[in-house]
């Protein structure tokens, strides 16, 4: 039987420190999805996934087991992948003045597979802001409590940012 997240972690800080290379295994791929996502550079990204588990690996008894492990090691990528946009902001140039307003109700219109094969071509032209939870909700198919969680947002923001993706990509892929 597969221990769950949290009962890996709390037998990784009791038992067996190696057992952390479980953990690495089971998320290392998503978080670089994640990471590539937020930076388009897959060198970065892998730096920042490795600082991330350092990170973890270093704060592990820090991490409370009644919540969520996967939202917690995403967050660490978030900080961490931000921190990288933020040393690199003119190779990132990030649009925060963006504000497309629609009356459009976009669920009518799109499927949730119509979104994610359009995201694919489209996802690199959003800003961050918007990517982050769209990639999220979409790609690592985390709740919109979830996603409220990693990116420190309130849930109605992660709703409103997802509405908003939505609307740049339809807006983007049209062209």
């Amino acid at each position: 039987m597969q221990l769950t997240d949290e009962e890996l972690v709390d037998k990784i800080r009791k038992e067996d420190k190696e057992l952390f290379s479980d953990l690495v295994k089971r998320y290392e791929d998503k978080l670089m999805q994640y990471a590539v996502f937020l930076i388009h550079d897959e060198q970065k990204a892998m730096d920042v996934v490795q600082d991330s588990f350092i990170k973890s690996y270093k704060n592990l008894n820090g991490f409370n087991t009644n919540k969520k492990f996967s939202s917690w090691i995403f967050r660490i990528v978030h900080n961490e992948a931000m921190n990288k946009i933020n040393k690199y902001k003119k190779e990132f140039p990030i649009r925060e003045d963006l504000n497309y307003e629609s009356k459009e109700d976009l669920e009518e219109n799109f499927s949730k597979k119509e979104i994610m094969e359009m995201a694919h071509e489209c996802l690199d032209k959003i800003p961050v802001i918007y990517k982050e939870p769209l990639v999220l909700y979409y790609f690592e198919e985390k709740s919109y409590g979830e996603v409220s969680e990693i990116l420190r947002i309130p849930m109605g923001t992660v709703s409103i940012r997802i509405r908003r993706a939505k609307e740049l990509m339809k807006k983007i892929c049209q062209k």
